[in-house]
């Protein structure tokens, strides 16, 4: 039944065939197909070559074993109503404690892995896991149900504007499972099961990693897929967007502006439509007539210029013909072809648009050849990656054909292999400053020089509140670099009273965030209404200075107080290099020993020195903070001390947001 190597077990039984191997120092990798081969071919998260761990391979009749470090994957024929099965079962090394075991729904049929045909070498899948009670899990990336632990949710397996797929679940148990298979599907964490679904198929990947508590199986995790590279200096200061500055006049007269006031600023956003069409990848000449001019003066004044590119082409780009005679645009396998109906500059109005298929080596070429062409050559170095889930609506899997293969089968890899084609050419060139902005990612994202946001929120409390939580869950994912739109995207009106409250508690924490960055789409409706709801006019000013005199002085304040926390924040990014935990980072991964920690989703660590309790709720003149056990804290602000393991009530005004300051931290108070 069982055919072993010196680091292999693998079986076949009823057509299916199961392959266990060593990864990294303390995980498990299972492939499982039930085609005549595995494939290597096809996206994964996991990088070339990883250290191995101590590795052991036992034989014991009807149970296999393989023992990795921490991680023991058994491999179990099993006696059923309908035949014989195999069924895995993973523990932990050291204690034996089970971490996680397959479970049969039913005492005859279907077994704990249900496979159907979808034609060809496609099968979709269903793999059930036991529940256990008490389990709380974390991570899967970033989602917009306002959840923490995720124990009940249904999360889908599917790229969408504000919600990215990273396919890596954190339990309370002590293990992590990267599911390193980059179909469509869902996750259900249920009560009485848990339940991984895919579509289609060609075949199951995932690894199973043991620890001992969530920061040591957040390191195996990184080490992996891959750790962050220490990101060009700019990325720590502020950045400054709106939709949109609309001429190249616009964003040096904003740049001037904040130099005259004395304002920081660091990286100044230049979002869409500055381009000709799109496909071409380039500037607009009559709104910005001379880029490399604009370039070198925002250069001189410190400040690294960022321009939006998307992967979507225009039925009517100069590129189209070539890129579809060549194959770079993503198929349809069958009808008109599937992309999106958006506005466009030229022809003006609603134009059919489609993908670059970033799947393709060769589309990826040709792509960074005409964003070289078009930015690079003008002294762009840093790029808005938009649009890249990429946005289709409807989605259509079923009838999406990659160079990678069926949609269905590799559509969540998309904004990895995206992110990957900008990385290569940054090394390539010798751009050590390459730096890109994401709406999308996939697990090993966070390998490239790459930022990841929430995308289009709406600006309100709830929303604020539900991209705390979505951080959080994207820093068990292992990203650590990520941001918002502070602000929010949608809704905002710059004279209403009740926005610049919301807008002023969401700079406040985006000040203690990997990445500072005001953005959205704004109106002013008391000026002109049509800003906020069409996308040609750019929305409503967005600059610090827009939202009255008070709202400015406070925001001035948190803008010093970021520059005051730049040597803090570079040695986070050194720390995320070389271990992978992230900047920020909720209380139970510098606090593993007191239970309340895991509880808390409106806090976290920046670093291991500073606990931030965002203001999420209007009219806030205090909030309760969760103090963790182990360490006491001082206030950054007023200097008094409190011990930890105990709520305590904090002063917020509107001016402060209450930040606590590890005792024997070198940090200084802020006032």
């Amino acid at each position: 039944m069982f055919q072993t190597t010196d680091t292999s077990i693998s079986a076949r039984l009823y057509g299916e065939t199961i392959l266990l191997e060593p990864t990294g120092e303390n995980g498990c990798r299972v492939r499982i197909t039930r085609n005549a081969r595995m494939n290597s071919d096809g996206p994964s998260a996991l990088l070339p070559e990883a250290a191995k761990g101590s590795t052991e391979i036992e034989i014991r009749g009807d149970i296999a074993r393989l023992i990795n470090g921490r991680t023991c994957a058994e491999l179990r024929l099993v006696t059923r109503g309908m035949g014989p099965a195999l069924e895995l079962r993973f523990t932990n090394a050291a204690t034996g404690q089970e971490l996680l075991v397959e479970e049969m729904p039913h005492i005859l049929w279907p077994g704990t892995r249900h496979w159907k045909s979808q034609g060809g070498a496609l099968w979709s899948l269903e793999n059930r896991f036991k529940a256990c009670e008490g389990e709380r899990f974390f991570g899967m990336g970033q989602h917009q149900h306002g959840r923490f632990d995720l124990k009940g949710c249904v999360i889908d397996l599917h790229q969408k504007n504000t919600e990215i797929s990273i396919p890596f679940l954190l339990s309370s148990r002590g293990y992590g499972i990267l599911w390193n298979t980059p179909g469509v599907g869902r996750l259900e964490l249920a009560e009485n099961r848990t339940l991984w679904a895919a579509e289609a198929i060609r075949q199951l990947d995932y690894v199973v990693i043991a620890g001992e508590n969530p920061r040591d199986i957040l390191s195996d995790y990184t080490a992996l897929t891959g750790r962050p590279p220490e990101m060009p200096e700019f990325t720590l200061g502020f950045w400054q967007c709106k939709l949109r500055y609309e001429t190249q006049d616009e964003v040096l007269r904003v740049a001037r502006e904040h130099k005259a006031r004395g304002l920081p600023l660091d990286v100044l956003v230049i979002d869409f439509f500055h381009w000709t069409r799109m496909g071409e990848w380039k500037f607009r000449p009559e709104e910005f007539p001379d880029p490399s001019a604009m370039v070198a003066e925002l250069r001189e004044m410190g400040i690294t210029p960022m321009v939006s590119v998307w992967p979507t082409v225009n039925a009517n780009a100069e590129t189209y013909g070539e890129m579809v005679q060549n194959g770079w645009l993503v198929e349809s396998a069958r009808g008109a072809m599937d992309g999106s109906i958006f506005y466009d500059r030229e022809p003006d109005g609603m134009n059919p648009l489609r993908f670059y298929d970033a799947t393709c080596p060769e589309a990826r070429a040709f792509h960074w050849d005409r964003v070289r062409a078009g930015y690079v050559d003008h002294g762009i170095r840093a790029f808005w990656l938009d649009a890249n889930e990429p946005e289709m609506y409807p989605f259509h899997p079923e009838n999406l054909r990659f160079f990678a293969g069926d949609g269905r089968d590799v559509a969540n890899a998309y904004p990895f292999l995206h992110h990957q084609g900008y990385a290569d050419a940054f090394a390539a060139e010798g751009l050590t400053d390459g730096l890109m902005l994401s709406r999308s990612g996939w697990a090993g994202s966070q390998r490239f020089p790459v930022v990841l946001w929430s995308g289009d929120v709406k600006s309100t409390f709830t929303d604020l509140r539900r991209q705390l939580t979505a951080g959080l869950n994207m820093a068990l994912s292992g990203i650590s670099w990520w941001t918002t739109d502070i602000g929010g995207f949608k809704g905002g009106d710059i004279g209403d009273p009740a926005f610049r409250e919301l807008l002023v508690r969401w700079f406040q924490w985006g000040a203690f965030c990997p990445v500072f960055r005001l953005h959205g789409f704004r109106q002013d409706a008391a000026r002109d209404p049509r800003f906020g709801h069409e996308f040609s006019f750019g929305g409503a000013d967005n600059e610090i200075w827009s939202f009255g005199p008070e709202v400015e002085t406070i925001l001035t304040r948190y803008l010093h107080l970021r520059e005051r926390l730049r040597p803090y924040l570079r040695r986070l990014m050194q720390e995320a290099s070389t271990t992978g935990l992230p900047l920020m980072r909720p209380l139970m991964l510098d606090f593993p020993d007191d239970p309340m920690a895991a509880q808390v989703h409106d806090a976290y660590m920046l670093g291991p020195d500073l606990l931030v309790a965002p203001v999420l709720e209007p009219d806030s003149t205090s909030r309760s903070v969760w103090l963790p056990e182990g360490a006491d804290w001082r206030c950054a602000w007023d200097g008094t001390h409190h011990k930890g393991g105990q709520s305590v009530s904090l002063p917020c005004p509107l001016d402060r947001i209450p930040v606590l300051i590890r005792d024997g931290a070198d940090l200084p108070a802020f006032a």
